[in-house]
């Protein structure tokens, strides 16, 4: 569906030197399902995406997108739904009439609007006007927008940005929704447990570079687990002995303590709190987040910024 390859872009700055946004980055995205795209601020996430629908032209590399370079994506677009920016709807204009127009402009039945806003959960509020509509709405009234063509690759960037809680869950449903309907969606977002629930696959960039790609379970366990939980009868006075002896341990809310340390190496807390009459009750290791990981492979790429 995407592929690039050695993608870089580079934008010449006020001072008269070049800063690279992108640094050649290879990207491969199958389908169909949830391709999610990850990165800090200023990673280079954007202005990948807009190489991607040719909005701005790479200064190296190659982009085929369903099959078509750059050059050629006018003849595959219309399979293709994007949404980068919040679209500006009229706000005194009902969300029907609001995709009416839009599809007007590409022929699109009126059938098929409420088609879209079915799909989107908007069916009884579509005689509503957008200016009554919470943020959530707004937001899956935009992806609507990029479902009137029924494409087969949708490119979104941080469809979840600003939303409630309830308001993020709407959103997670319809992007596995789409995925689960046989269309593959490349996301941008910063929602990492969202992230986590949602996708299938992960790429993750820093510094216009990608340092990790691969399953959203891959991706989590790249870093290891590097954490135990401990349930024992005296755990404050075992927090204070492994603290002592240099551990990283926290008391959680339930009493149990939860110590850094690769889990094959558990057994020396073992010994060592036996050592002072407390004995472990239960220890299972504590299975990592896509947060973790996320954090532990940016930081590291990023000298620790």
């Amino acid at each position: 569906m995407i592929e690039a390859s050695g993608l870089r872009k580079e934008y010449s700055s006020l001072r008269g030197s070049d800063v690279v946004a992108v640094d050649g980055i290879d990207l491969v995205v199958e389908g169909p399902g949830v391709h999610g795209f990850l990165g800090p601020n200023g990673s280079g996430k954007t202005t990948t995406i807009r190489c991607l629908l040719g909005l701005v032209r790479p200064s190296a590399g190659s982009v085929r997108v369903l099959g078509e370079e750059i050059s050629r994506l006018h003849t595959v677009i219309g399979r293709v739904g994007a949404l980068v920016e919040t679209p500006k709807f009229f706000p005194t204009f009902t969300g029907r009439k609001n995709l009416l127009m839009l599809g007007h402009l590409s022929g699109i039945s009126a059938s098929r609007i409420d088609e879209v806003l079915d799909i989107v959960g908007l069916r009884e509020r579509g005689g509503d006007s957008f200016k009554s509509y919470s943020l959530g709405m707004k937001q899956r009234l935009a992806v609507g927008a990029t479902l009137l063509k029924d494409p087969d690759l949708i490119i979104l960037d941080e469809p979840a940005n600003g939303l409630d809680p309830a308001g993020i869950v709407e959103m997670r449903r319809l992007i596995r929704r789409l995925a689960d309907d046989g269309k593959t969606i490349f996301v941008s977002s910063h929602q990492l447990g969202e992230v986590q629930l949602t996708c299938d696959v992960l790429t993750i960039v820093s510094r216009g570079q990608v340092i990790r790609s691969g399953s959203v379970a891959d991706v989590v366990a790249s870093v290891g687990n590097r954490h135990v939980r401990i349930t024992i009868e005296d755990p404050a006075g075992a927090e204070q002995v492994l603290r002592s002896a240099g551990y990283a341990a926290r008391r959680d809310i339930d009493d149990t303590i939860s110590v850094e340390i690769d889990p094959r190496e558990a057994a020396r807390l073992t010994e060592m709190l036996a050592g002072t009459g407390r004995y472990l009750q239960a220890l299972e290791p504590v299975q990592g987040s896509l947060e973790d990981a996320f954090l532990e492979l940016t930081e590291s790429n990023e000298g620790g910024v």
